[in-house]
């Protein structure tokens, strides 16, 4: 489902709601089929700077408009929407299929696989449109696969911005793995009576 943005979003306060950019692991950003390696890391700017395509867009390989972007987040998310924001002259994408927590996704298998939520979308070149997601599968999000795979009949793909709108809990990934190893126990800890020198009570 799309829902419009027909209003001052400074009045309505947008950037404050589509602000899980934030929480996006940047570097660790990358997409399939791309023409300009790392133009992936471009996309993912504040809601106020959405039209602002001085930094680039992330564009498909000639004669082929097919892309499949993976993004990681620095901590687990909840995705509410998402908004793309395409190019002119049918190069904006045409559809759009999300996959969640997974790693193991290319060009060999993602066409066989079901995703989690797919959209038809429109083109959307002054970023008016937001997309729905089923919330309730859009919990504790970890990373979140874009998988385009159609365009309005250009050469190539051009998006130049993807929004998310949604919110972060507070725990970091790395804080994950760093607690649970602290949780597992030390044989050094835990020495028998023995080995400190004290009588074993039997």
């Amino acid at each position: 489902m799309a829902c419009n943005h027909h209003h001052d979003c400074e009045d309505y306060d947008c950037g404050s709601a589509w602000s899980l950019y934030k929480h996006i692991d940047i570097p660790c950003v990358w997409a399939l089929n791309e023409a300009v390696e790392g133009s992936a890391k471009n996309v993912f700017k504040s809601w106020e700077l959405r039209l602002d395509d001085s930094t680039g867009c992330l564009e498909s390989n000639d004669d082929d408009p097919e892309l499949l972007l993976f993004i990681p987040f620095t901590s687990d998310v909840k995705i509410k929407a998402i908004s793309v924001i395409g190019g002119a002259e049918g190069t904006s994408p045409s559809k759009m299929r999300a996959f969640i927590n997974r790693d193991d996704i290319d060009f060999s298998n993602v066409r066989d696989l079901i995703p989690i939520q797919e959209w038809d979308i429109a083109e959307n070149l002054h970023g008016e449109l937001e997309y729905q997601t089923r919330y309730a599968r859009f919990q504790n999000v970890a990373s979140l696969i874009l998988h385009f795979p159609l365009n309005f009949g250009g050469n190539t793909t051009c998006i130049s911005f993807i929004g998310l709108k949604g919110e972060a809990t507070q725990i970091r990934r790395d804080a994950v793995t760093t607690i649970v190893y602290e949780a597992l126990p030390n044989p050094s800890d835990h020495k028998l009576p023995s080995e400190v020198g004290n009588p074993e009570i039997i």
